[in-house]
């Protein structure tokens, strides 16, 4: 194995950081990381919102339902589907662009903004640097907007709080293997068999970390997935000319 391999294998969420800033020199870095993935058609229909201003952060970390980390971090990026770019393409070429108004074009920018970040967060802990995604960009997407000034065709998929870590904080166990990688066919056959064993290994793992009112994963994730966590998210895609009707 070799050390990017391992890197990316010793992977773990950090939400305590140093109060040490991030030069912009190795932020640039990390961001030309994520430009370089491929995006769909060369489409490159994801943009970056930096944001280093302690108040904006402290707003961020409001709507996001209170996740300090937010605040705490030297950096916190949000990562925008971004149609817009392509909607003044199609604009210069006296062509309308319809793609934004798809479930397709919701896929594609969602996925290519994953992309990016996933490449954001392997330099950036390639370069000693601890992240935590923050999917609660969306729990009051609409206030973001505004504070963001984000125009219509542009969306707010995820943030990415970046720092240094106070502590390198336990390693979260994964599901077993074979329920992630299925050979030539989707295979249904030891599910069950395999949840049953990952619910007891993340039983002991929550209550290592102090987190044993949780429960274990299937628990927690059914209790979630139970309801529509982030309401909003429709509605205000639908105002960002993001209809997903097509």
């Amino acid at each position: 194995m070799n050390e990017t391999i391992q890197l990316i294998q010793n992977h773990r969420s950090i939400r305590s950081f140093l109060d040490k800033d991030i030069d912009n020199e190795i932020i640039d870095e990390i961001l030309k990381s994520s430009q370089a993935m491929p995006s769909s058609i060369n489409g490159q229909q994801t943009s970056v919102i930096v944001i280093r201003d302690k108040e904006t952060k402290a707003k961020i970390a409001h709507l996001a339902g209170g996740q300090q980390w937010v605040e705490d971090a030297p950096v916190f990026l949000i990562y925008v589907l971004d149609f817009y770019k392509t909607h003044l393409a199609a604009k210069k070429n006296g062509l309308t662009q319809v793609i934004h108004e798809s479930v397709e074009g919701t896929m594609v920018g969602t996925f290519d903004s994953g992309l990016a970040m996933a490449a954001a967060i392997i330099s950036a802990e390639s370069l000693g640097l601890g992240i935590v995604p923050i999917g609660g960009v969306r729990k009051n997407p609409g206030e973001l907007i505004k504070l963001l000034n984000l125009p219509e065709y542009v969306y707010p998929a995820v943030g990415l709080a970046v720092g240094y870590p106070k502590d390198n904080s336990h390693k979260k166990p994964r599901l077993p293997f074979e329920t992630f990688k299925h050979e030539e066919s989707y295979h249904t056959e030891g599910l069950e068999k395999a949840i049953e064993q990952y619910d007891t290994e993340m039983k002991g793992y929550l209550k290592e970390i102090g987190r044993e009112q949780e429960g274990n994963w299937s628990k927690l994730t059914s209790g979630i997935y139970q309801y529509v966590y982030y309401p909003e998210v429709y509605p205000t895609m639908k105002e960002q000319k993001f209809s997903n009707d097509k």
